[in-house]
C-alpha cells in the first residue's frame, strides 16, 4: 500500500502527465508529437524532459534516433 501511494505522488500533473503518458507507449514518441500534445516549442519539451521528468522525477528516458527521417524518439525504459 505504501508504494502505491509513492507511485502517485511521483506522478506529474498537467501537460507533464500528458508527456508521461505518450512516452510511456512501447513504441515511444517523438518530439513533434509532443509539441503538438503540449503546444509547447522544442526546447521547452526537451528541457521539460531532461529537467524535470529525468531529474525532478526520476524517469529514466531513453533517446532514439530513427534512420527513416532522422527524428528523435524518446521513451521511458523505466518507472517503477
Amino acid at each position: 500500500m505504501i508504494v502505491y501511494w509513492i507511485v502517485i505522488l511521483k506522478t506529474p500533473k498537467g501537460k507533464l502527465g500528458d508527456m508521461v503518458a505518450l512516452l510511456k507507449r512501447l513504441e515511444g514518441v517523438t518530439v513533434t508529437a509532443l509539441m503538438e500534445s503540449t503546444g509547447w516549442q522544442k526546447h521547452s519539451v526537451r528541457g521539460a524532459i531532461s529537467g524535470q521528468l529525468k531529474k525532478k522525477y526520476g524517469f529514466k528516458i531513453e533517446q532514439i534516433v530513427t534512420k527513416e527521417n532522422e527524428e528523435t524518439v524518446y521513451k521511458i525504459v523505466d518507472w517503477l
